[in-house]
């Protein structure tokens, strides 16, 4: 008798274990899957606005590529050189890559970015157009080459001192060394077209 009541007590003593066992499992779970979201919340940025200048960085980046892929466009079919298409191939394929990356976090930050080409390389793919052989070769890593990328580089670098925000931070982190490369065989190019 004395077994039999023991052996009750330790089936209900396993069976309340099992439960509480079981409840403390689903609670963990539910933590889990809960501090896993806010974990996703916080690592992808919240969904609050983002400050005037975090916006303006990201609307500029936008910019940035956007020009550059419209110019690269016009010298695939134009540039004579095959250096000068080649650097060109490379500016669509990264332009168009980062132009992507920048798109995914304006959407998440709910940010209108522009998607044209802004009025001054409107003009300059104007002129661009108008030209062609070497003339066109020259104009064009002078300009989206050496100028535009001088130009995005320190607008990267002193925007990145300022923002706050870590998702358009980390844009303009990974943007910055794309750009000092592309700057970087630009320079050479002009260099080795100068000798």
């Amino acid at each position: 008798m004395q077994k039999r009541n023991n052996l009750k007590v330790l089936l209900i003593a396993s069976a309340v274990a099992a439960m509480f066992g079981t409840a403390g499992v689903q609670a963990q779970s539910t933590s889990a899957a809960q501090s896993d979201a806010s974990a996703q919340t916080s690592s992808t940025g919240s969904m609050a606005k983002l400050d005037s200048g975090d916006e303006k960085a990201l609307k500029d980046m936008a910019q940035a590529n956007i020009n550059e892929v419209a110019a690269a466009k016009i010298a695939l079919s134009k540039a004579k050189n095959s250096d000068v298409k080649a650097f060109a191939q490379k500016m669509v394929d990264d332009h168009g890559a980062a132009l992507t990356k920048v798109q995914a976090v304006a959407k998440q930050k709910d940010v209108t970015l522009p998607t044209e080409p802004d009025p001054a390389h409107k003009a300059m793919a104007d002129k661009l157009e108008k030209e062609s052989g070497d003339a066109f070769d020259k104009m064009y890593m002078e300009n989206a080459g050496t100028k535009d990328h001088k130009m995005v580089l320190s607008k990267l670098q002193n925007d990145a001192k300022n923002i706050k925000d870590p998702d358009v931070k980390a844009l303009a982190d990974a943007h910055t060394p794309v750009v000092e490369q592309h700057l970087k065989s630009a320079e050479q190019m002009k260099m080795a077209a100068d000798k």
